[in-house]
């Protein structure tokens, strides 16, 4: 068993009825689909309201407050969410109380491990943080939850994004998360001004989230290497491909893609086709894709925020992957020989074994590990052949942590 990696901790006033439907929120996202093939225990979840022996008194205190018992050890990473509520504030505001010196221990708690301990304060009302001692206390940690301009998502979707983009930042040393648009200037006939539209809604959409963006025709300065700065930036960014009728064609498109895949990137595809495709690209697929229409001809806001969102969740689940493969000393008892981000494909498989074929032991398995869910048979055959062409024939032993924990490891 692994240590645990990821605990989220929402804290709410009894008194604050909306507290309850913001945690289970919380819990139905981050035990949902979304982080279900990483190693168990991963992600946690946790509530914290009612008194431990009084219901009115403070919750029972958070693990990173106090030592764990057994030398059990406490998770990597902790994010707490403080429901900001009226109730909550009324007996904050009181001065000399348990809820007060809760909520000023939460400060505290952060303030003792900034790199491992995070904040991300969800207000329900304005009157609950204005002028009062609640918002003195949570005044520094930027709040999560805000609507996002003139953009149609639901008020769980935000706090879900702001969240999990929260906590991936934490996870890597406070970088702001970055989307990469990579998209093709070139229409055909059927788009006509279509997309256009489409990638403009695409930059205003983020522009209203917390996320940062990389635009080739905005961000490229003068002077500077053009196609360095784009693979670079292919190589460090989540990957938001707008695939229009023309996309997989392109040769940077293509090649955007293809860095961005090899790297371990996050990689999301916006499907946006209007007429179709002559013929599409192996590298544009084993990646998510959300389709845009939500009607004949219409640019969907609840597609581009949706994608976006799985977006985020892709560079959380990355984060805790890589965090795992390190508290596991990279699966060495395992003999884990690659910790795949994504599921292996011929692309990254090809250029693993390209950059550690000369480092790979000459027998034995050669066992790559990538989130669940397992890769079909007909797939894992494909992904066998290539090792067979590298002169590892029937060693590569592709699985998932089901699979790993299903032979005992």
């Amino acid at each position: 068993m692994i240590p645990p990696i990821l605990e989220i901790f929402v804290v709410w006033h009894p008194q604050d009825a909306d507290g309850e439907a913001v945690a289970e929120q919380f819990v139905e996202h981050f035990h949902g689909s979304a982080f279900s093939g990483l190693i168990g225990g991963a992600v946690e979840i946790y509530v914290r309201s009612e008194g431990w022996r009084d219901p009115q008194d403070a919750p029972r205190p958070l693990p990173p407050a106090a030592a764990l018992p057994y030398g059990i050890p406490g998770a990597a990473l902790t994010a707490i969410v403080p429901v900001l509520g009226n109730g909550l504030a009324a007996v904050v505001q009181q001065g000399v109380s348990a809820w007060h010196e809760y909520a000023q221990g939460l400060i505290e708690l952060r303030e003792a491990a900034p790199e491992q301990v995070g904040i991300f304060p969800l207000p329900l009302s304005e009157g609950a943080t204005a002028g009062t001692r609640l918002g003195e206390i949570f005044g520094a940690p930027q709040r999560i939850g805000a609507p996002s301009g003139n953009v149609a998502e639901s008020t769980a979707g935000t706090r879900c994004r702001d969240l999990a983009q929260g906590i991936a930042q934490l996870a890597n040393g406070q970088h702001r998360l970055k989307v990469f648009v990579s998209h093709t200037k070139r229409s055909s006939e059927g788009e006509g001004e279509r997309l256009d539209e489409l990638i403009g809604r695409v930059r205003y959409v983020i522009a209203n989230t917390r996320l940062g963006e990389y635009f080739d025709a905005s961000d490229l300065q003068p002077g500077t290497d053009w196609a360095e700065d784009i693979e670079h930036h292919a190589r460090t960014s989540a990957l938001l491909v707008v695939r229009s009728d023309l996309y997989a064609s392109r040769e940077w498109c293509q090649r955007e893609i293809a860095t961005a895949k090899r790297a371990g990137m996050p990689v999301v595809i916006l499907d946006a086709l209007t007429v179709g495709e002559q013929r599409g690209s192996f590298l544009m697929d084993h990646v998510a894709r959300v389709p845009n229409r939500s009607g004949a001809d219409d640019v969907s806001d609840a597609a581009i925020v949706g994608a976006l969102n799985q977006l985020v969740d892709e560079c959380l689940k990355r984060e805790l992957w890589l965090r795992q493969a390190a508290v596991t000393d990279g699966g060495a008892s395992w003999d884990i020989a690659w910790w795949a981000p994504h599921a292996p494909e011929p692309l990254t498989l090809s250029g693993w074994l390209l950059e550690r074929r000369a480092s790979l032991p000459a027998e034995g398995w050669i066992r790559v590990l990538h989130p669940d869910p397992p890769l079909g048979p007909v797939e894992l055959d494909a992904l066998e052949e290539i090792a067979t062409l590298s002169g590892l024939q029937d060693r590569l032993d592709v699985m998932t942590p089901r699979g790993l924990a299903a032979r005992g490891g």
